[in-house]
């Protein structure tokens, strides 16, 4: 039996066995109204149409600040961000506030139910986004009902540090100012987002054809980021219910990364190689949208304005042990990008149902000035020819689309969305390239309500993909010594989408969900022979995925465990492409096909302490290269454990130790001399490096 089919297995049996066990103790439950009160620590509530209703107070165990900590601990419950769509296009996050899309694209909504404090929370929605007529919903979407409240203030303090390697993090968190009228809200927040990674020590080794070891190598890598941002937003209601809704925010970042390796040749003189990567840059967005009564409906005007500006540099140079004069290259590329995006919805009710015509224009550019530079005798960098990697991409594209939704039976919700996209991809610089395409796109959506406790939902999509426009320049990876050239003729992925959502209530012992999804794409990017030599990204004809995923909060009181909950979250999947050297079927490139997220948490009744522990679980399939493949992965297991305190002089502390049993960083690396199915093999490289212990520590209060 495959490990795939045998986790499915597992966990389907052990859900079949929970549902049957709470029928059992929910008896008994009746009977013993002490029992049940220990077997029920977070209420629900569902309503006649399916919808299952969460107050704060379902939630007081765990002590929430925040709608996101609310819906962090809803039973069964995903929580999904945006898919970086192209433009804003249809609703992707499965979270509405108020019953309306976050339409910010640089602060999704993962920031924006941080900001929003419990006492604002008048209660959590839970119903399937086919019911809701808002196009491009479908499964489980959470609805945060707000009300109004006074000024206050919110903080979350964050720190972290590892034995080795990587540099301690002191400053990091967000403090942010919100108030909520009947008719004005508005939003300040302060933040610096940080990144601390490093991995070191262990064993390095460069191999021959025939096995035997040409160097070894000592290496220590390091990477430190700081991201600092200013946002606001604001929305008021003007008496006739016209809503107008403002954001901006502005931001920086500082990154550096540094990987360091002693070389030690058998044959040859050994030498230093550093590789720093400097990155500087800033960005910024400023949106806004209307909302008022027009004929028989609502029309709503959106529009936003995005930015960014990076100036980024790399170096790898040689110093040699006999004091040979240093070699190495210098990679630099100064770039700027933005999206400026116009939207309206026009929604109305007509022939008993709710009908919305979506029109969009969206606007896309980068441009790009890049060098590349080769270290002299001398110690100086020379530039050299490098035309590929500058020159800049726009796309310009529009798309309407039609969206019905209505009521089939009382328990039975269809949605219907068809329309198309026009677009316009333009290259300026090396063979600049200008093409212009119609594609259509659509979603059916079907919401099936069996029983209380158990819903179901379908829905089957056409969808365009984004393009990295970076792809179409060339680029160098001085640290792994590959190049990219660039591709004119890219195009985006087209796809067929289909998934059902099973979501089904265990009563007091929680609630499961399984999620069956595919997905047959055209024109799937992968790396291609490029026209002149080497290797590019580029389309291929198609690839397919099927997978499976199921996430469950299984509550333990019945079981005497009071206070305590096991979370689990199984995902795997199938890929399917043809290798374009080949022609051969393979699996995705570096594809994570099995999951396994557990977390088992216990709220010490009767105290403000809580503790937890988990794992993650990630299986990294081959990655492949025209001229080289291999694995390069993480873990393939973390674990953790972490423990709370709820009033620590009323803030929230938790301290958290990641990696407790040494999950390493992997590579284990094949180069060839030319195209992998044709060369003979230049050398294998394997790392096998410390990540250390991760010690973070977390504080969170209001003011």
């Amino acid at each position: 039996m495959g490990t795939k089919l045998r986790h499915y297995l597992i966990s389907t049996a052990f859900a079949a066995y929970i549902a049957v066990f709470a029928a059992n103790a929910d008896a008994q439950e009746a009977a013993d109204p002490e029992a049940a009160e220990a077997a029920a620590p977070v209420a629900t509530t569902t309503a006649a149409s399916g919808t299952r209703v969460f107050t704060p107070a379902d939630f007081a165990r765990f002590a929430p600040r925040t709608a996101l900590d609310m819906i962090g601990e809803i039973p069964g419950f995903t929580l999904r961000g945006e898919d970086n769509q192209r433009g804003l296009g249809q609703a992707s996050a499965n979270v509405l506030i108020d019953g309306e899309r976050i339409t910010n694209k640089s602060e999704g909504v993962f920031t924006q139910l941080s900001r929003i404090a419990t006492d604002r929370v008048e209660r959590i929605e839970i119903v399937d986004g086919a019911t809701l007529g808002i196009p491009g919903l479908s499964g489980q979407v959470a609805n945060v009902i707000t009300r109004p409240s006074d000024i206050s203030g919110r903080f979350t303090y964050r720190a972290s540090f590892r034995p080795r390697y990587a540099e301690p993090s002191f400053i990091g968190g967000e403090v942010s100012l919100s108030g909520s009228g009947n008719t004005l809200d508005w939003t300040v927040a302060l933040a610096n987002g940080v990144g601390r990674g490093a991995a070191g020590g262990g064993e390095s080794f460069i191999f021959d054809a025939d096995g035997n070891v040409l160097e070894s190598r000592d290496i220590e890598i390091q990477f430190i980021a700081d991201n600092p941002r200013i946002s606001g937003s604001a929305q008021w209601t003007s008496p006739g219910g016209t809503v107008v809704n403002a954001n901006a925010n502005y931001s920086r970042s500082y990154i550096n990364f540094r990987d360091t390796q002693f070389r030690d040749l058998t044959t040859g003189v050994d030498r230093l190689r550093s590789f720093e990567n400097r990155d500087r840059g800033y960005s910024y967005q400023i949106g806004g949208d209307v909302e008022f009564g027009l004929g028989p409906g609502r029309l709503k005007l959106i529009g936003l304005e995005r930015f960014s500006s990076s100036n980024s540099r790399s170096d790898s140079i040689n110093e040699f042990v006999d004091n040979s004069p240093d070699t190495g290259n210098r990679f630099a590329a100064q770039a700027t990008s933005g999206e400026r995006i116009g939207r309206g919805e026009y929604s109305w009710t007509m022939l008993g149902g709710d009908w919305q015509l979506a029109a969009e224009a969206a606007f896309n550019r980068l441009d790009r000035e890049a060098q590349l530079f080769e270290l002299d005798t001398g110690g100086q960098f020379v530039e050299l020819d490098f035309p590929g990697g500058s020159g800049g991409v726009t796309e310009d594209r529009y798309e309407a689309i039609l969206t019905h939704s209505r009521q089939l039976r009382p328990n039975l919700s269809l949605q219907l969305g068809a329309g198309y996209e026009y677009s316009t991809l333009a290259q300026t610089g090396a063979n600049g390239l200008t093409r212009s395409f119609w594609r259509p796109k659509g979603s059916v959506n079907l919401a099936w309500q069996i029983e209380d406790g158990l819903d179901i939902s379908f829905e089957l999509a056409r969808r365009v993909g984004q393009l990295s426009f970076g792809d179409f320049l060339a680029s160098v990876s001085l640290q792994q010594e590959q190049e990219n050239a660039g591709n004119v003729e890219l195009v985006p992925q087209q796809s067929w989408e289909a998934q059902i959502n099973v979501t089904k209530s265990l009563g007091r012992w929680g609630s499961t969900e399984l999620r069956l999804y595919g997905q047959e794409i055209e024109d799937y990017l992968e790396f291609i022979p490029a026209p002149n030599g080497g290797e590019t990204i580029g389309n291929i004809d198609s690839a397919s995925v099927y997978g499976a995923r199921s996430n469950s909060t299984f509550q333990l009181a019945p079981l005497g465990l009071n206070g305590m909950q096991l979370e689990l979250t199984l995902d795997f999947d199938w890929t399917s492409l043809t290798d374009p050297l080949t022609g051969e079927t393979r699996k995705w490139s570096d594809n994570r096909d099995i999951e396994v997220d557990a977390l088992l948490r216990h709220d010490i009744p009767g105290s403000d302490l809580a503790w937890g522990v988990g794992l993650d679980y990630d299986r990294a399939q081959r990655y492949y290269r025209l001229g080289e493949e291999g694995f390069n992965y993480e873990g393939p297991v973390y674990t953790f454990a972490f423990i709370e305190h709820k009033d620590v002089f009323g803030m929230t502390a938790n301290l958290t130790v990641f990696n407790l049993t040494d999950g390493r960083a992997r590579q284990d690396r094949f180069v060839y001399e030319g195209y992998r199915d044709r060369s003979a093999l230049l050398f294998r490289e394997t790392q096998d490096l410390s990540v250390q212990p991760i010690f973070s520590f977390r504080l969170s209060g209001d003011f």
